[in-house]
């Protein structure tokens, strides 16, 4: 019995210790929540599809490429005003137009894949931890607080109280933002996504 009780006194002491960390964590994702959201609102605020144009340079780019004037098909491509991914990957596509790389086309849209999917990372991270920092956050300072009611000593008891629930709405904010973003951008990347499988195909119909 004396074992279990110097085990349990452990595991309590561990756990105790592991609240200030959890708090300042719940601090820093709520931080790193709210510079998400106004990034997520300057996002949303330059974007801008033009379908229209996309299909034209796209049938321009794929009627040079196959009459071999890769450096029209790629001044073509550099005046595409898309979204920011489309554009940008438009400039690096017409780079390598100019060296006759079309083969690496099929490479550089995976890049953008890669980088698309690095920046829903984030807010991935975001919507599954805080969550669980806000349940720890919630659990940890039950000890004490039950500590305190068994003694009477209510101050000791609300103040844990208070701790556990101010935790547990920071945990659900930052989820909830995380997951809310993730969501919308997986959407707007898919689209991004699929305007660059296009240019791709353009570009590759004869190879």
């Amino acid at each position: 019995m004396a074992i279990d009780s110097s085990l349990f006194q452990i595991m309590y002491t561990a756990s105790s210790a592991l609240l200030y960390p959890v708090v300042i964590l719940l601090i820093l994702a709520v931080t790193v929540s709210l510079g998400l959201i106004g990034e997520f609102i300057s996002e949303y605020a330059k974007r801008h599809r033009n379908v229209k144009e996309l299909e034209h340079i796209g049938r321009n780019v794929q009627e040079n490429v196959n009459n071999s004037s890769h450096d029209n098909a790629a001044s073509h491509l550099l005046k595409l005003d898309q979204n920011q991914l489309v554009t940008s990957f438009a400039r690096d596509a017409a780079e390598h137009l100019k060296q006759n790389s079309l083969s690496s086309m099929d490479w550089l849209s995976e890049e953008y894949e890669v980088r698309m999917t690095k920046r829903l990372e984030q807010t991935k991270i975001l919507s599954t931890v805080a969550p669980m920092l806000g349940l720890m956050g919630t659990l940890i300072p039950l000890g004490p607080a039950l500590i305190g009611l068994a003694q009477g000593d209510i101050l000791q008891l609300a103040n844990n109280l208070m701790i556990a629930f101010a935790t547990t709405v920071l945990g659900l904010f930052a989820g909830i933002v995380g997951y809310t973003l993730t969501l919308i951008r997986k959407r707007w990347y898919w689209q991004d996504m699929a305007d660059i499988d296009y240019l791709v195909d353009s570009m590759e119909c004869n190879q």
